[in-house]
């Protein structure tokens, strides 16, 4: 006998990876914008806590290419006719390039050893701070919109 265990064993060891890979993203989303908003000290949590978001990105990602890859096909053959899956994944399109704005500017700023500006008036007055807003933003509508999904979600 295997050490797998049977086909429903591991669909539901899945399945609870994939609940911890969920929690531990907005557990890191938000200790990255808490300790930026209340540890300007020293910008170290703030990093740490924005890296392991991005490696958890990552795994969230993995959990997903199936559907990835679905929705790049979808997202490569939109016609004029719009279904929901196409909006999803054009949806999924504009979150990474939010994400990956984020991650640049961030970088961009850490090399520079200072933010850099934007033409706005305190607090949206550096690249970084707007593209998080932003990110945060869009992420509440994302997981808003798959908020009945989130516990029941299976990987296959």
């Amino acid at each position: 006998m295997s050490g797998e265990g049977t086909s429903d064993e591991v669909r539901e060891r899945r399945t609870r990876a994939r609940w911890y890979v969920h929690l531990s993203l907005l557990a890191f989303l938000a200790a990255a914008v808490v300790s930026l908003a209340y540890l300007s000290v020293s910008i170290s949590i703030h990093a740490v806590a924005g890296l392991v978001f991005v490696g958890l990105v990552l795994v969230h990602l993995l959990q997903r290419r199936r559907t990835v890859t679905r929705l790049l096909s979808q997202l490569a053959r939109a016609g004029s006719k719009i279904e929901r899956k196409t909006s999803l994944a054009i949806s999924d399109a504009v979150l990474s390039i939010v994400f990956l704005n984020v991650v640049l500017s961030g970088v961009v700023d850490w090399m520079r050893g200072a933010p850099v500006g934007f033409p706005l008036p305190p607090p949206l007055d550096t690249w970084h701070r707007v593209s998080g807003i932003v990110l945060v933003v869009y992420l509440g509508v994302h997981i808003w919109h798959r908020r009945n999904r989130l516990r029941r979600s299976v990987i296959r």
